[in-house]
């Protein structure tokens, strides 16, 4: 399954299982930064939705209402996301908008919650490096030692193209194989790229061929 499929059922998921104030906020959709967390961190990273919960409703110590950005809830964890723009979070914030902030996340902590913050500017310009958090906090505190990526089936057949030819293969190679557009045989390629499956054989800018990502085997095999 592509990543805007699996966002959209995951979205619709989630706005049929909420109500009151946060079904609202659901059906307005994520935020730009979130989405693009989902897009760029979390699919490439993980390649699953499954645990994972928007704008998760917790009451805080005042007894009123707050939203996090993301819940991860998997025993034996609860683990909270939050994407801060410096703007909004940092540059804009006012002495007791930042003060409440600070107590927000204490008393996330005292609640037994592990809470991570990504940078916008992070999840936009440093991805990877994103992503490897990810994936060292789901294999330290879950075990996961690697995290499965679900393929499509036409992405596995990608992998057991390069498998069975043990050598770098093009678009128009995968095009052939697959019986669809060069264009189209292109945009699987990048998407396994994206999620490292792939690694570029050729081009920089402009990657001609790909090769099976030796290091990520155990990932999808």
């Amino acid at each position: 399954m592509r990543f805007q499929e699996a966002y959209e059922a995951f979205l619709h998921a989630h706005v049929q299982s909420a109500a009151g104030e946060r079904q609202r906020r659901l059906k307005e959709g994520l935020g730009h930064a979130e989405k693009l967390f989902l897009q760029e961190v979390w699919w490439p990273a993980v390649g699953r939705f499954e645990h994972l919960h928007p704008e998760f409703e917790v009451h805080d110590f005042k007894d009123g209402t707050r939203y996090l950005d993301f819940a991860y809830l998997r025993p034996p964890f609860k683990v909270c996301f939050e994407i801060d723009g410096y703007g909004p979070h940092s540059r804009d914030a006012s002495r007791w908008q930042f003060a409440d902030q600070l107590v927000r996340q204490n008393h996330l902590v005292i609640d037994d919650w592990k809470v991570f913050r990504f940078a916008y500017d992070d999840i936009r310009e440093k991805p990877r490096r994103c992503q490897q958090m990810i994936q060292q906090l789901m294999g330290r505190w879950f075990g996961d030692e690697s995290v499965p990526i679900a393929l499509t089936l036409k992405e596995k057949e990608i992998v057991r193209l390069l498998v069975h030819k043990q050598r770098q293969v093009t678009p128009a190679e995968v095009s052939q194989h697959l019986g669809v557009s060069v264009r189209y045989a292109r945009e699987l390629l990048q998407s396994l790229l994206k999620r490292q499956v792939l690694v570029p054989a050729s081009g920089t800018l402009r990657v001609r061929a790909y090769l099976l990502n030796p290091h990520g085997k155990p990932m999808f095999l």
